[in-house]
């Protein structure tokens, strides 16, 4: 883009986030990933080189994250792929648990965007990360599945909002290399019987599918699976 501005990444210390980090530091742009541990972050953008910093940001913490921003100069794209995993079943249900994802997903995604929405400018992009649960759940994920389905529905009022910056939502299925799936080789090998591509989703998928998202200017206000046709069996 013309600005060159900052790719920021929200959850850019591990599994996608940091791949993502990865390919725009490799192609010469300026970034910007967070984590929560301050040393961590900086070691990983010590790690990608180039341009690229590291700053603390705790989604859980919505009153901290404008603070941590505030050097982030203007934003070309935006990455919110910060998750966490919370099987909390209805029988055993922890709220506090609940409320720690609901807080992250749906307070604390939107918060990122507040707090740089005066940083991005006619061409920027944002890219939220969803998650099929909210279309295939499983036991104990009602609130994975209720946040899912929430971020599929904040892009729209965010690309009406603030138009003409653009916002998609990523879903990922099963990514078959990340740590996540390590050592899970029989849940693996059901879902790769049941995916027609016969081939699993990869990280590398997945970092394609965000820089379509972020790069295609016309592509806005969509949900886009990356499953390999998973969701079709």
């Amino acid at each position: 883009m013309a600005d060159m501005g900052a790719v920021v990444v929200i959850g850019g210390t591990s599994g996608i986030g940091r791949e993502v980090a990865r390919r725009y530091a490799d192609a010469g742009r300026r970034v910007i990933l967070s984590g929560r541990d301050p040393e961590r972050a900086a070691a990983v953008a010590a790690e990608l080189g180039g341009n690229t910093a590291g700053v603390a940001v705790d989604l859980c913490l919505p009153e901290t994250i404008a603070p941590a921003l505030v050097e982030a100069g203007a934003v070309d794209y935006l990455v919110i792929a910060a998750i966490e995993r919370d099987a909390n079943k209805i029988r055993t249900f922890d709220a506090a648990r609940a409320t720690r994802l609901v807080t992250l997903k749906l307070v604390g995604y939107a918060e990122v965007v507040h707090a740089l929405h005066e940083r991005f400018h006619d061409r920027s992009a944002v890219v939220l990360f969803g998650g099929l649960a909210m279309v295939r759940p499983y036991v104990g994920s009602t609130t994975v599945t209720t946040v899912n389905g929430g971020i599929s529905s904040m892009i729209r009022t965010l690309a009406l909002e603030l138009a003409p910056v653009r916002f998609n939502a990523l879903h990922p299925g099963i990514v078959g290399d990340t740590p996540t799936w390590a050592g899970n080789d029989a849940k693996l090998a059901e879902v790769l019987a049941r995916t027609p591509t016969g081939r699993l989703v990869t990280t590398a998928d997945m970092v394609g599918a965000t820089a379509f998202l972020l790069e295609n200017e016309a592509v806005n206000g969509i949900n886009l699976d990356v499953d390999g046709g998973w969701m079709l069996t």
